[in-house]
């Protein structure tokens, strides 16, 4: 059941994992039941805390990667391999086991279906999580305003949720899907592997001309580069919205 996000104090809530299952090699998703969740909005993450038996506890933020749907929600997560939580996370958790989630977070980095602008999505690895609440959001209210999105991978198995994107780029109904791949590109690819350039955001990004608002999330240093692009391509810097995490992803 689809519920509309209420905006009230968050707090610790117990959730149960329900699923997980594999998105690439290094990364899984978690389906959680979250009694009396609020509901969130597109772009929203939340904190995720584990507790140890000797009480010891450790706190990681996750994007949110589904689209509101009465007490559930999904979480992707990609694997750190010296991490803390997330080897347990993306590799161990079992259905029927507690979590602690906090939230929904965040006010700024969100879409809502009734923006009506044509929308830019730009991706770095692990970036695409919040991007596709924001896809899944907009196929859920039937929404036509032009969606783009860039996905930069280091190659095909790197990509999360492959076999939706798929269908998403295939039914034709206003979003539009570009792969840059920096390491290795599939058979027949008509470019060479590389990374998102000026030149790319030339020819695969809305232009500047129709408005629209951009909304990139990868690693920092590729969150800064994207944005000084769309910055020297005339996209209006107070439509940027950016949201970056450590040195991992990409």
């Amino acid at each position: 059941m689809e519920r509309t996000a209420i905006h009230r104090r968050v707090e610790w809530r117990t959730a149960t994992v329900v699923e997980r299952r594999k998105e690439t090699d290094s990364a899984s998703t978690l389906e959680l039941h979250v009694a009396g969740w609020p509901g969130h909005d597109a772009g929203q993450h939340v904190d995720v805390r584990l507790t140890a038996a000797d009480g010891y506890t450790a706190v990681r933020t996750y994007s949110i990667a589904s689209a509101p749907d009465g007490d559930n929600l999904e979480l992707t997560i990609e694997l750190l391999p010296d991490g803390e939580v997330s080897p347990y996370l993306v590799e161990s958790v079992a259905p029927g086991s507690p979590v602690d989630v906090l939230g929904p977070i965040g006010g700024w980095f969100v879409w809502h279906p009734e923006q009506t602008e044509p929308i830019q999505l730009i991706a770095g690895g692990s970036g695409i999580v919040p991007l596709m609440c924001m896809l899944r959001t907009r196929a859920q209210h039937n929404v036509t305003a032009p969606f783009h999105l860039l996905y930069s991978v280091r190659g095909p198995e790197s990509i999360y949720y492959a076999d939706e994107l798929a269908r998403l780029a295939a039914a034709d109904f206003g979003a539009a899907i570009t792969f840059a791949y920096t390491r290795t590109a599939p058979p027949n690819w008509p470019a060479k592997p590389q990374r998102v350039r000026a030149e790319l955001i030339a020819t695969a990004a809305l232009p500047a001309s129709q408005h629209p608002t951009a909304y990139v999330c990868g690693p920092t240093a590729f969150v800064e580069v994207v944005a000084g692009m769309l910055t020297q391509a005339g996209y209006d810097a107070s439509r940027i919205k950016t949201e970056r995490f450590g040195p991992t992803g990409k």
